[in-house]
């Protein structure tokens, strides 16, 4: 009910000609006893996989203060740290002081060095995009591996987008102020076409926000719900990784 009533007061202050601007610590945010606790379940969950990336090259979009960067950086891979809002790349940039550091806006991305890598790392940042199609397109480009993407989705069996509109002054929204919840269909078939080997965990994180059964949105008492999804251009032994878009997985 809050977010609402802040989402309407600051769109009509955008109505009158104005805007919001904030200047903020990108920790006071990303620290918060939810974001620990979500980062902690997602990674766990990300190694339960048993996918190897040690020593490899990595690209992370999205990273917003770096929380997930010690996952490659403590698996002694090489990765280059990407983000788009400036007070969290001075927050990485002290954070990782031997590692590359970069702006990359997944809005209009650009040529970046290193490329291609062998990994990218994609969490939380789809679904604040409002145009996740080049995104996905831009991401198949620069990796000759495995893409690990996780995002906001909406249930539903059609392939749709569903932009949404986001308050793009607060630093976990979208940076452009719109944002999407694609359906997983979408997601899946849009990873189809741009890699050879397109994959599902049969798991999900320990973690209410991902729900284990698609069939009945009802079940899901959640804010909000997420799925991961792995994609690769040479194929995967995995047991732990499905083929199928499946509508019912466990907690790993």
């Amino acid at each position: 009910m809050f977010d609402e009533i802040k989402r309407l007061l600051h769109s009509f202050i955008r109505r009158t000609g104005y805007d919001i601007h904030r200047i903020y610590d990108p920790v006071q945010y990303f620290h918060t006893d939810f974001y620990l606790r979500h980062n902690a379940r997602r990674l766990e969950h990300l190694a339960s996989l048993g996918i190897p990336v040690a020593g490899m090259s990595v690209l992370e979009v999205g990273a917003g203060i770096g929380d997930h960067s010690h996952y490659y950086i403590d698996r002694k891979c090489s990765v280059t740290i990407t983000e788009v809002r400036e007070e969290s790349l001075r927050y990485l940039e002290k954070r990782y002081p031997d590692n590359r550091v970069m702006l990359l806006n997944m809005e209009s991305p650009s040529d970046i060095e290193g490329s291609p890598f062998d990994v990218i790392h994609c969490y939380g940042l789809l679904y604040h995009l409002g145009n996740p199609q080049q995104a996905l397109e831009f991401l198949s480009q620069n990796t000759t591996g495995i893409l690990f993407l996780e995002t906001r989705v909406s249930f539903g069996e059609d392939r749709e987008i569903n932009l949404a509109e986001e308050e793009k002054s607060e630093p976990h929204q979208a940076h452009s102020g719109t944002g999407c919840w694609p359906t997983r269909p979408w997601v899946f078939e849009e990873l189809q076409r741009l890699f050879n080997y397109v994959y599902i965990p049969k798991t999900q994180p320990h973690h209410e926000e991902f729900p284990l059964d698609w069939t009945d949105a009802e079940k899901h008492e959640a804010y909000c719900q997420r799925a991961i999804f792995i994609a690769a251009h040479e194929p995967l032994e995995n047991e732990q990784l499905t083929t199928s878009l499946v509508l019912h997985q466990t907690r790993h």
